[in-house]
């Protein structure tokens, strides 16, 4: 009796079986097929990527209910697709196990679906024969594609009459819309009109700026910082660098600025900027570890909104060289409080309080920083900084004490046109400083300058296989070597000169007063780096790369400069807040290191 059971139960478990297995197998999709007449790769391309069948393909989603509404939906998708390059006599069929979708009722879907067909005649593109959007205000740039004989894109229209309406705008006519809009096309002639009418509507001037959601922020500051001209006309650019001037701050989550729907008389139109405070404290940590350098801890913390104006009051310090078999323990500590909208909505005011304590190879030093600040804000790409700081040294090398005290006027540019700052594909960047300092007893006088350039360019596909450049250079003029603050002289070795070579270790050997020699900084520093970075998946990255430096004591070259290189291969593992890296590298030229290095950080190298 117990083996009937038994044996009952076996089948009706091989039952089971057989009919998931049934289930399983009906809901399987053996081939999706794309047929485009005349094999342009391109619109091939364009066809699959408009699919919603392929989108179900790829996520594994085969269930005939699904991908019967995914292919009635299909005929839109790919013709709308078909549009925008400028096809307008297409023909569509999709075929599910030869059956026309389109013929197919949606509630008498099939149980189990095997083949998809898709063929699609795109036929002969149109072309433009009339193409205008009137009246344009002064200066009004069209897009190329929108002229006679062009290729007839569907968003060709729609982006020339979004350009006549922005320059409208930008001259003041923020009410402009269009007013009647006739798309005719000639299949026979394969040829597509379109003229559009626009009413510029009055000229309007900005009016009042209205502030709804601010909580620990002054009205009277948010105004100021947005820096709206009221009572001037009204421009798009206007409207936007003042949402641009808001976010800037950091103090808001989520800055808005829209326009009243009415005209206040007799032409004035009110804005309104909806501001999303965020919390007013923030805290960031970070650490870099390198073989030979050592470990460097970095913490900061921040307070977005002190005094309820807007101004931050941050607190920054770093711990370098932890471990370091080169050097001591180096330490620092800064203290800024900086005010946006400061003379300008675009100029930020601030004072700067940093104390340092450097261990280095030959000598020791700490230094006492004290100054003001400028920074102005031109555009998102550009920004320029000047200062006034007073500078005080003290230390002790092979040769005895040294003191050093200098004013400096700080100057410096940076023009930032990366598309992504921590981990750029394309585009460059340009920092530059001017120093010039007064020195006072045994410090010299000069100035010191220095350029950081940087490019970028992907081969191909962007971001799979890039290019990246950069080249470092510094003088300083005017003041002799050791009349010159230590900690403005240049050194060149670690992970931010010359990977694969020890931390400041190039230099320039000297001799003070009946002591040893000993190594400080050159006056002039020339540096070289390219890197060639692959992406191997979608997170993964390798990179390998070259440094070259030098430091020089009356120019860049010559019998009284030297110069080191390092090279190697690095990993990279995209975490979006930017790659983790890891680079190993040993030196290729010069005298200065030995032996394999390690370097470990957040961000790629430059």
């Amino acid at each position: 009796m117990k083996s009937g059971r038994s044996l009952r139960r076996i089948r009706m478990a091989v039952a089971a079986a057989m009919l998931s297995l049934a289930a399983g197998q009906a809901q399987s999709l053996d081939r999706l097929d794309f047929t485009v007449a005349g094999g342009s790769e391109a619109l091939t391309a364009a066809v699959r990527e408009a699919s919603m069948l392929r989108s179900l393909q790829a996520q594994g989603q085969t269930d005939p209910q699904d991908l019967l509404a995914a292919a009635r939906s299909d005929y839109a998708r790919i013709l709308a697709a078909l549009y925008a390059k400028g096809y307008y006599s297409v023909a569509i069929r999709i075929r599910v196990d030869g059956r026309e979708a389109a013929d197919i009722p949606a509630l008498e879907a099939p149980s189990a679906v095997s083949v998809i067909r898709v063929d699609v005649d795109p036929g002969q593109p149109f072309r433009f024969g009339l193409a205008r959007v009137a009246p344009l205000a002064a200066g009004t740039e069209l897009p190329e594609g929108f002229q006679r004989d062009a290729v007839a894109e569907s968003g060709a229209v729609q982006a020339a009459v979004s350009a006549a309406i922005g320059a409208w705008r930008e001259a003041g006519h923020t009410k402009a819309f269009p007013t009647a809009e006739e798309v005719v096309a000639d299949h026979a002639a394969r040829r597509l009109d379109a003229d559009v009418r626009l009413d510029p509507g009055p000229r309007l001037r900005f009016g009042r700026l209205e502030i709804t959601g601010e909580e620990r922020m002054r009205e009277a500051r948010v105004r100021k910082i947005a820096g709206l001209p009221e009572g001037e006309t009204f421009s798009e650019t206007e409207l936007r660098r003042a949402e641009a001037r808001l976010r800037r701050t950091g103090i808001f989550a989520s800055v808005a600025l829209t326009e009243d729907e009415q005209i206040t008389a007799p032409d004035l139109l009110g804005i309104t900027a909806t501001v999303v405070e965020q919390k007013p404290r923030r805290y960031s940590f970070g650490v870099e570890v390198a073989s030979l350098d050592g470990v460097s801890l970095s913490a900061s913390w921040l307070h977005r909104n002190l005094l309820g104006g807007g101004e931050r009051l941050g607190i920054k310090g770093d711990v370098t060289n932890i471990g370091s078999g080169q050097s001591g323990i180096d330490y620092g500590l800064e203290v800024t409080l900086d005010r946006p909208a400061t003379l300008t909505p675009d100029t930020t005011a601030g004072l700067i309080l940093g104390f340092s304590h450097k261990d280095e190879i030959d000598y020791k030093l700490d230094a006492l920083s004290f100054g003001l600040r400028f920074s102005h804000v031109f555009s998102e790409q550009l920004t320029a900084r000047a200062g006034l700081t007073y500078d005080m040294l003290e230390g002790r090398d092979p040769g005895g004490r040294f003191d050093f005290r200098n004013l400096s006027l700080p100057v410096g540019i940076t023009w930032d046109r990366r598309d992504v700052a921590n981990n750029p594909t394309a585009g460059f960047y340009l920092d530059a400083t001017a120093k010039p300092f007064l020195g006072f007893g045994t410090t010299g006088s000069g100035l010191r300058t220095t350029v950081d350039g940087r490019v970028y360019r992907s081969l191909g596909e962007p971001g799979r296989l890039v290019v990246a450049a950069r080249v470092q250079a510094g003088a300083i003029l005017g003041s002799d070597l050791l009349e010159t603050p230590r900690d403005d002289l240049f050194f060149s070795g670690g992970g931010g000169t010359v990977r694969g070579q020890p931390y400041r270790s190039l230099g320039v050997a000297v001799t003070r007063g009946f002591g040893p020699q000993f190594l400080i900084g050159g006056k002039y520093f020339l540096a070289g780096s390219l890197e060639l970075r692959a992406k191997v998946s979608d997170r993964i990255g390798v990179v390998g790369f070259v440094d070259w430096g030098s430091i020089g004591i009356d120019g860049f070259s010559g019998s009284l400069a030297d110069s080191h290189a390092g090279a190697g291969l690095g990993v990279r593992y995209d975490t979006g807040l930017g790659p983790i890296r890891l680079d190993v590298a040993a030196p290729i030229s010069g005298t200065t290191g030995d032996g394999v290095q390690f370097y470990v950080g957040l961000g790629q190298s430059f």
